[in-house]
């Protein structure tokens, strides 16, 4: 029993660890920018071995001023329309995909009854926000389990005390993904549209802004009708979309 007692207590030890060295680089960034996400190593590490070494990238840091207030409007109307308002977490949708989880549990344990076959673990979602995605895709793995989804909200918590709104969607527009290996703003407004981020229209803001959660899949199909269609709804509703 003790020497149970003792792996549990280096378990919890280097968890905390790890939560401080987390919440030091959240400190860091509120002055540097990141060289790299966490998301962006694994995708990185993911294309340099199917690719057989070579690793076509796309990625330059613009400050704030330089991107274009159509997609931060764009973007802000997509993914997070109550971003300058919340204090990180959107409880209302976070207690939605709960349910939603909850829901996927079950269906997964009735299907294991049934079946002596091995099952698939039911997908997590999240009811994210524009401060989770980024505390996700900065620090953390991509798995998708309540234990992790735990983490994401306390280093969510993080950012938001220690990071100004503004700062928040700097480095969120300028890491998110945007495509195989396109990264940010930047990236994503001359792998597209052949110019610069400041440039963006409103219509060309709100594509990028739609292809967000799937980038891979709508970079393959650029003519999808959902695409050209959900572009003009936020085109028509980021009129009233708050800047920080």
């Amino acid at each position: 029993m003790k020497a149970l007692a003792r792996w549990v207590l280096l378990v919890a030890v280097a968890a905390a660890m790890l939560e401080v060295f987390f919440i030091a680089r959240i400190a860091l960034m509120a002055q540097v920018d990141p060289e790299s996400t966490a998301f962006q190593r694994s995708e990185a590490w993911r294309i340099a071995n199917q690719r057989k070494g070579r690793l076509p990238w796309q990625q330059q840091w613009v400050p704030y001023a330089r991107i274009s207030d159509h997609l931060k409007r764009a973007v802000i109307t997509s993914e997070d329309d109550t971003f300058v308002n919340h204090d990180g977490v959107d409880w209302e949708a976070l207690e939605k995909a709960w349910q939603r989880n909850e829901k996927a549990e079950e269906a997964a344990a009735r299907r294991a009854q049934l079946s002596r076959a091995p099952q698939r673990p039911p997908k997590i979602v999240g009811g994210s926000t524009i401060t989770q995605q980024l505390a996700k895709n900065l620090l953390l793995s991509g798995e998708r389990t309540l234990l992790r989804k735990g983490q994401e909200i306390v280093l969510t918590f993080a950012l938001e005390r220690m990071l100004s709104k503004e700062r928040i969607l700097e480095i969120y527009l300028n890491s998110v993904e945007w495509g195989e290996g396109v990264f940010g703003a930047q990236a994503a407004a001359r792998h597209y549209y052949r110019k610069e981020a400041s440039q963006l229209t409103p219509y060309e803001a709100a594509r990028l802004a739609v292809m967000l959660p799937r980038p891979k899949y709508f970079e393959k199909v650029p003519n999808s009708a959902y695409l050209s269609h959900r572009a003009s709804v936020i085109v028509a509703r980021m009129g009233g979309a708050e800047l920080p």
